[in-house]
């Protein structure tokens, strides 16, 4: 994909992100400002790391370590980050992120049609199994917490 339209979609979904923050969780567009700038930078920067790595990650990957290492206590600025990225809801940013998959998946329906009842039945498991898992954790979780 070409540089030009990856950052039309990342400035998109941090605009958007802006507003969901504002509508679902009534944080000013201006006070999240900051910290939306911080993660579009360490956004840009780890996709950059992705392209031209000779370490082959999906980009997730070193965004991640990213915006980890930019905010563990300790590290240089991390106090700057931790305090402006806290004012960005992370309900806010999955939104548009979703919004563009379910497009994006969209526009393959022709190959998922072709891969028939299968790929159904494996969607289905996973949804389950993931559920099924996550029920499982919290259960022990609060259990061992004596939350329940």
């Amino acid at each position: 994909m070409k540089m030009a339209n990856v950052m039309r979609i990342f400035v998109v979904t941090a605009i958007l992100s802006l507003i969901g923050n504002f509508i679902g969780f009534d944080i000013s567009p201006i006070a999240a400002l900051p910290g939306m700038l911080i993660l579009f930078v360490l956004v840009i920067l780890g996709y950059w790391l992705s392209q031209v790595s000779p370490i082959k990650l999906p980009s997730i990957a070193y965004i991640s370590a990213l915006a980890i290492i930019a905010s563990i206590p300790g590290v240089p600025g991390a106090d700057f980050v931790n305090q402006y990225t806290g004012k960005v809801e992370f309900l806010a940013l999955t939104t548009p992120i979703l919004a563009y998959t379910g497009i994006s998946i969209g526009k393959d329906l022709g190959t998922f049609k072709q891969q028939g009842l299968k790929i159904v039945l494996v969607t289905l498991l996973t949804f389950v199994g993931t559920y099924v898992g996550s029920a499982i954790i919290a259960e022990v979780v609060l259990r061992l917490t004596g939350v329940i």
